[in-house]
């Protein structure tokens, strides 16, 4: 069930995803203006929401559901926290440098949030879903 829930919130983010890459691999001189800013805040904001939107759901479908342990995974919560916390970080850093015109750190941190962005799938999928062994869904590059 709560697999189920964290692959919503996951297929919702793609499109997003799929912006950021993209403005990451274009050219510097198209990239850094003032719309590409709000398109770099927004998607990064609907991101990290999706995200934090999946581990309360998650949660909640776990704790419901019957021969659920949630007490074995008693670091989860603040595990799946400190992720979040350096996923917005990632995201506001990417946000900086498009302000400032540094279209290479930019990207190096448009990448930097990709990759914590799949990592926080493999947290929740691991954590919260019904195969723990299972890895999240490949990120398409």
């Amino acid at each position: 069930m709560a697999d189920n829930q964290i692959e919503k919130h996951q297929a919702r983010c793609q499109p997003y995803l799929v912006r950021l890459r993209m403005l990451a691999h274009g050219e510097a001189e198209a990239v850094l203006s003032r719309r590409v800013i709000v398109e770099i805040a927004q998607a990064t904001d609907a991101i990290v929401a999706e995200a934090e939107a999946a581990g309360n759901d998650a949660r909640a479908a776990s704790q419901a559901s019957p021969g659920w342990s949630s007490p074995g995974h008693p670091a989860a919560g603040p595990f799946l926290r400190v992720r979040l916390n350096r996923l917005a970080a990632a995201a506001e850093d990417a946000i900086a440098a498009a302000r400032a015109a540094n279209f290479a750190d930019m990207r190096s941190h448009l990448r930097r949030f990709d990759t914590l962005t799949t990592a926080i799938w493999t947290v929740l999928h691991s954590v919260y879903g019904s195969n723990p062994r299972r890895p999240a869904r490949p990120s398409a590059v």
